[in-house]
């Protein structure tokens, strides 16, 4: 069981794990052992999130939301292989995390006096600097 926060915690039918062989330098290391982790969350089926959790899961998540609606996080950053599946649920769990966090709405605002005035002012200097720049005349 992975606990995300006091109130959802994730059940273990939900995530599957596979260790697979690392890509890279590494030498008979990388040949003879499986070290990278690929842990699979069933996301779209968990019955511990609600819709519009998954809804911002699925954004943050990216190219790492599957068609059948799991997140599939590969991790490789260690030779240890319980070090890589360590890490793989740590960010599982902060991504789930970022997900709880209800974006806040933005409020439109009115530009204020000054600064409509402001601008009009730098539009008119702007203009005159154009204008000059137009072609010289000569005057015989």
């Amino acid at each position: 069981m992975l606990i995300i926060n006091e109130t959802i915690s994730i059940a273990d039918w939900e995530l599957s794990e596979q260790f697979v062989r690392s890509s890279g330098p590494g030498g008979q290391n990388v040949n003879k052992v499986s070290t990278a982790v690929e842990l699979r969350f069933e996301a779209e089926r968990s019955p511990h999130l609600t819709p519009a959790v998954k809804a911002r899961l699925k954004r943050l998540a990216g190219r790492r939301w599957t068609n059948e609606g799991a997140i599939v996080l590969q991790v490789e950053d260690t030779r240890s292989q319980a070090q890589n599946r360590e890490i793989a649920r740590d960010r599982l769990i902060e991504l789930i995390r970022a997900a709880l966090v209800v974006p806040k709405r933005r409020i439109a605002t009115k530009p204020t006096y000054g600064s409509i005035q402001r601008r009009l002012v730098a539009k008119k200097v702007r203009a005159g600097v154009k204008t000059a720049r137009g072609t010289v005349e000569d005057e015989d």
